[in-house]
């Protein structure tokens, strides 16, 4: 069994219902770990910063980085753990803007759960705020990015159904309680 079996990541492109999903889990009892990327665009927003992804993507990615690892050593809990992006979302965005990526962003890809959860694009529940200005069809792209990416780094991932918050945290809970990989 894999030492990192209670740390499981939700991906997807922006506007899929990650928080909101990580939310309900949370309610339910499970640590939960937000999403770095939005909270490093808030930070950046208030100081007039430009470590966002549109402007300087790699300054972004390594305090991404940086930050996500220091989640990994906050997942304290013998129980199931739940992160909003993992690693190898990192790495998915970078080649999605055409940089190279530093080889520290593989070596702790592998300290999650082999399962991943991916919240697919979904137009009636996306919207455009501060923090995730790219349209439908950037987020579109972005899945396919992030799916490519982590099925390249030897993840399976999980496609999420286009169901209500409480149903898709039962999916979750269901399937995690059938896999006798996990």
């Amino acid at each position: 069994m894999n030492k990192y079996h209670n740390r499981y990541i939700i991906t997807g492109g922006p506007g899929s219902g990650k928080s909101t999903l990580l939310n309900k889990l949370s309610e339910q009892g499970y640590q939960c770990f937000e999403e770095i990327s939005r909270i490093v665009i808030q930070e950046q927003h208030q100081i007039g910063g430009d470590k966002v992804p549109w402007q300087n993507l790699s300054e972004f990615a390594e305090i991404c980085y940086e930050r996500m690892s220091y989640q990994l050593t906050e997942c304290k809990s013998e129980g199931k753990c739940f992160f909003d992006r993992g690693l190898p979302d990192i790495i998915a965005y970078v080649r999605r803007g055409g940089l190279t990526v530093p080889l520290k962003y593989f070596k702790k890809s592998d300290q999650y759960n082999k399962t991943v959860f991916l919240a697919p694009p979904w137009k009636e529940i996306f919207i455009n705020d501060a923090e995730r200005p790219e349209s439908f069809e950037d987020a579109k792209e972005i899945s396919v990015f992030l799916k490519n990416t982590y099925e390249e780094l030897g993840f399976t991932v999980i496609e999420l159904p286009k169901y209500s918050v409480a149903e898709r945290a039962q999916f979750i809970t269901n399937y995690l309680a059938t896999d006798n990989d996990s």
